[in-house]
């Protein structure tokens, strides 16, 4: 397999007689880098090979060579013989045809099942049920089941991952083969749709998290989470502030006084866990400031801030001008940069806020002492230099101040 230091011309002299066949040489123009050669359609095609633990020569990483080889044997076949209906593949999908929803908590799958099933109610059944949601393929998902008219219409994109199927698979958006013995296409992380590459390219923004992939509250994506849980807001969010408004609203110091943290991780570990079902009352956690600081730590946990990465430069600009009223004509403009699921939970929270402000005499929590607690908490300056981003923090506390002050102008 390994001949050395060959020329070009001496590895097609080897290779001419076997289709298929290859071989490794060292390069005599770089000496050190290595070249794989590889016959294919009469010709010898060569390659920059390279190994990091694993040996490539594109994106995808095999144990070995021969792996590689067999790889790039079929993907070379099919590129070849099919590159004009490969073309075409994306032209005329059956994902337009049959559209996209997900099996996780949707009673329109339970009417059909209940419908086509014979067998009686009781735990015999509803294993039945089980098992037979569990042989529906994400074609068949998708033309059985109708997206509910209350889920939330949050649009989503995918998180695609390149993914190794184990054995013969179909891209659901095209329905034509997934070529390759590794990596033959993507896998959406959220929803789990498995498509070509090339067609991830071209998906709608319609994933649908199933609760099946989705396993945190906490450090999940906020529009993720909505929408794998079919709710408008996080329910973290609805249930913390309702447990806060029920019994917390007096407390001095609100939001600024920090409860135990350890108490406050398993908060956040019941979430995760239970999810709607976690026992946050007073019977569990009779310190008020353990459900804030559990709320907080929600919000500093996400993966993109309340206030996004692409929005935050033009809420910090907003913050800079001094005209109170051209201030709330930007601030009105910048939300509109929020993704859905954002700007209605921000709502919900800003309403809370300026009702803890109503109890300011109790609470001794104003506005402005609230948007110093909430300002680098809803917003994260997008790899920013320390010294800018700290500037950044004086501007972070009176978005989060004018936010409150204006609740119901603004939303």
């Amino acid at each position: 397999m390994y001949h050395g230091m060959i020329s070009r011309e001496e590895a097609d002299n080897l290779l001419s007689q076997a289709e298929g066949s290859y071989l490794i040489r060292e390069s005599q123009r770089q000496p050190g880098t290595y070249t794989l050669a590889l016959r294919f359609g009469n010709q010898t095609r060569n390659f920059r090979l390279y190994h990091d633990g694993k040996h490539f020569v594109g994106e995808k990483r095999f144990e070995s060579i021969h792996d590689l080889v067999t790889d790039g044997l079929i993907t070379l076949y099919i590129e070849t013989k099919a590159a004009e209906y490969i073309a075409k593949m994306t032209i005329n999908p059956i994902y337009e045809h049959v559209g996209y929803t997900t099996l996780n908590q949707e009673p329109t799958l339970k009417k059909h099942l209940a419908h086509s099933s014979d067998a009686t109610d009781g735990p015999a059944s509803a294993k039945d049920d089980c098992n037979t949601e569990e042989r529906l393929t994400s074609l068949v998902r998708r033309a059985t089941l109708r997206e509910s008219d209350l889920a939330p219409k949050y649009e989503k994109v995918h998180n695609f991952k390149v993914h190794t199927f184990r054995g013969p698979h179909w891209c659901e958006y095209c329905a034509n083969f997934m070529w390759g013995l590794i990596a033959q296409g993507v896998k959406c992380a959220d929803c789990g749709l498995n498509v070509h590459k090339q067609c991830s390219k071209v998906v709608p923004n319609d994933c649908q998290p199933d609760l099946r992939h989705v396993k945190k509250v906490y450090s999940c994506d906020l529009t993720t989470l909505v929408k794998a849980h079919n709710t408008k807001r996080p329910m973290v969010v609805d249930m913390c502030i309702q447990e806060i408004e029920a019994r917390g609203l007096q407390s001095e110091g609100l939001y600024r006084i920090s409860g135990f943290s350890e108490l406050i991780e398993d908060v956040k570990l019941a979430f995760d866990r239970d999810g709607e079902k976690a026992d946050i009352s007073s019977n569990a956690y009779e310190d008020i400031n353990i459900i804030t600081g559990a709320l907080k730590l929600y919000f500093r946990e996400l993966p993109i801030p309340l206030i996004t990465y692409d929005a935050y430069p033009r809420f910090i600009e907003t913050a800079k001008i001094t005209d109170p009223e051209k201030r709330l004509e930007s601030l009105h403009e910048a939300l509109k940069l929020l993704p859905p699921a954002h700007c209605e939970t921000m709502r919900y929270l800003m309403a809370h806020l300026k009702r803890v402000t109503e109890y300011e005499k109790e609470n001794l929590m104003t506005s402005e002492n609230l948007g110093i607690v909430f300002g680098p908490t809803l917003m994260r300056a997008p790899e920013l230099d320390a010294m800018t981003a700290l500037n950044d923090i004086r501007y972070q506390r009176l978005v989060v101040e004018t936010l409150i002050t204006n609740e119901d102008v603004l939303f």
